[in-house]
């Protein structure tokens, strides 16, 4: 298979929200279209309802030991929002806040629950997410990282092995059973949590050449909406991904 195949089976983002197509035939569009600003905007505004929700289980917690079933309605709630968002684009000025609010309670939940066993932890995780953030969007606005062909082929092959190797995992923790280094805080475990990471931050600039992308072509306006979903589902995962790699390096 060629790389231009490979990357059109999964698209030019390894995030799962995005794909080739999902602004396609938008070149033409007699109406408010998608903006750089508008995106960001919305992005601002799904952020303070994850914090916002976050804050509430993270209360719970420490207030009755706790997080309660709202973190897990959280999780599984995020899990059926985001589903519904990438199937159903055009919603997602309805389901991309209600995605933040749910992911926000499952956020605020795990956190506390990772903050009572190695204090501090949330507010260093919470640092180095947005400071990669930060950091990765001035290398790819001044062309130090560009998304090319070949780097996107790395991503994106990356993301779905990372993803296939989770789900096996998950199924064979059913029987009692797992993958031994995705837990563990020994050199191999630290190594591949510190390569998650990587992926998962590398995973930001191909969500940035995405949207700008689709500011380009004139998508629709409720795209600034679903381009901001996509971006919250990377910073996500990002963010709970630095929470497992400080949880190994502190329980050293």
């Amino acid at each position: 298979m060629s790389k231009h195949k490979a990357l059109n089976m999964f698209g030019r983002s390894g995030n799962p929200t995005l794909s080739d197509a999902t602004f396609a035939d938008f070149e033409n569009v007699d109406q408010k279209t998608m903006t750089l600003q508008g995106t960001v905007n919305k992005v601002g505004i799904l952020l303070a309802l994850v914090v916002l929700s976050a804050a509430y289980t993270w209360n719970v917690y420490f207030v009755t030991g706790s997080p309660g079933s709202l973190m897990y309605i959280g999780l599984f709630g995020g899990m059926v929002f985001a589903l519904i968002t990438i199937f159903k684009k055009n919603w997602a000025m309805y389901t991309a806040p209600i995605y933040a609010i749910l992911e926000g309670l499952f956020l605020g939940g795990i956190s506390a629950i990772f903050e009572n066993m190695y204090p501090g932890i949330v507010i260093q995780a919470t640092g180095l997410t947005f400071g990669t953030l930060a950091s990765l969007l001035v290398l790819y606005k001044t062309g130090v990282i560009k998304p090319t062909e070949n780097f996107r082929l790395m991503v994106v092959s990356a993301t779905m092995g990372i993803a296939l190797l989770y789900v096996i995992s998950f199924i064979m923790s059913m029987f009692g059973t797992g993958i031994g280094f995705i837990h563990d805080n020994g050199i191999f475990g630290i190594g591949f949590s510190l390569f998650v990471v990587g992926i998962a931050a590398l995973n930001l600039v191909l969500d940035f050449d995405f949207i700008e992308e689709g500011s380009e072509k004139n998508a629709p306006k409720y795209m600034e909406w679903f381009g901001a979903f996509a971006l919250m589902v990377t910073l996500i995962w990002l963010y709970l991904e630095m929470l497992r790699l400080l949880a190994k390096l502190r329980s050293r």
